[in-house]
């Protein structure tokens, strides 16, 4: 695959918050992408830099191939200090007009409630898709399901109220769902070569990385939940719904090729990121929709 270098294409003024690396804005091929550079792994000490950018890349190119809109993303390199770096591009889907307001900023208009805009209480997202008049709630209610069970499957331990949302039409007063973006929590991007060989000869290494981590950032009675015990639990229709849904568009093979033709990771990462998904999908989506299947038949 041909790589992309984004050191010398025109740059915009417009900024970018997120804790997790720096970010600039830059023109491609007349669109404008935020770049995102890899951050430091806080949590791994023995890498320089997390594998983050790969994450964001595969964790929605997983997205597209499943049917759910999603932001562009692209692999290329940015020569900082004479040093080249590994960059994912982000497409930028705001324009004039066109501004990208998160769940939080929804949940805030909530006045009655009592946690703010930020907290990740299952109960309390919900009484929000319940209470706001701004979307269709059958519409908002799909798409954060379809979110939760595309983020169990990929692994994703990040997804906050503030990195999903809506884009607001400021002439219109109109506000859609946005693509989903910030996938850069996906796929374990702080396990170096020795984590990753230690899942792949070790299945007990592998059921830690399936059954406890990571957690979603969503919680119930303040603890992070846990993926499998949640999804398997059977007991949230929507969430069952969402379940059956994404099952039916997951497809192992285009998914195994998208891996294949990544650039820049290596034949370790390949089959680390294929395993880890591959044992996802079999062991929380697989076995939660077997138990689905015979409450369904009682």
């Amino acid at each position: 695959m041909d790589t992309i270098d984004f050191t010398d294409l025109p740059r915009r003024n417009k900024m970018y918050a997120g804790a997790n690396g720096n970010k600039i804005c830059v023109i491609y091929e007349d669109m404008p992408y935020m770049l995102k550079f890899p951050p430091t792994a806080k949590k791994n000490k023995e890498m320089s830099y997390s594998n983050s950018c790969f994450s964001e890349y595969l964790g929605c190119q997983i997205y597209e191939s499943i049917g759910i809109p999603v932001q562009k993303t692209l692999l290329g390199t940015f020569m900082v200090k004479g040093r080249e770096k590994i960059v994912v591009a982000c497409g930028d889907f705001t324009e004039p007009g066109i501004v990208l307001q998160d769940f939080a900023s929804l949940k805030n208009q909530m006045i009655d409630s009592e946690r703010n805009g930020y907290g990740t209480e299952l109960s309390d997202i919900l009484q929000t898709f319940d209470e706001q008049t701004a979307i269709d709630k059958k519409e908002i209610t799909e798409r954060f399901w379809n979110m939760f069970i595309v983020d169990a499957f990929i692994g994703n331990w990040d997804r906050h109220n503030g990195n999903w949302g809506f884009l607001y039409n400021t002439r219109t007063d109109e506000m859609k769902l946005a693509p989903v973006f910030d996938c850069g929590s996906c796929l374990y991007p702080q396990a170096d070569e020795d984590i990753m060989n230690s899942v792949l000869e070790k299945p007990s290494e592998m059921d830690f990385r399936i059954f406890e981590i990571p957690t979603s950032a969503i919680m119930i009675n303040g603890k992070k939940i846990k993926y499998f015990d949640f999804i398997s639990s059977v007991q949230n229709e929507d969430c069952n719904r969402a379940l059956l849904r994404i099952l039916r568009c997951i497809d192992m093979e285009r998914i195994g090729q998208i891996i294949n033709e990544t650039p820049f990771i290596s034949d370790l990462q390949r089959r680390f990121y294929l395993a880890m998904l591959t044992e996802r999908k079999k062991r929380i989506l697989d076995y939660s929709a077997g138990l689905l299947n015979k409450k369904v038949r009682k």
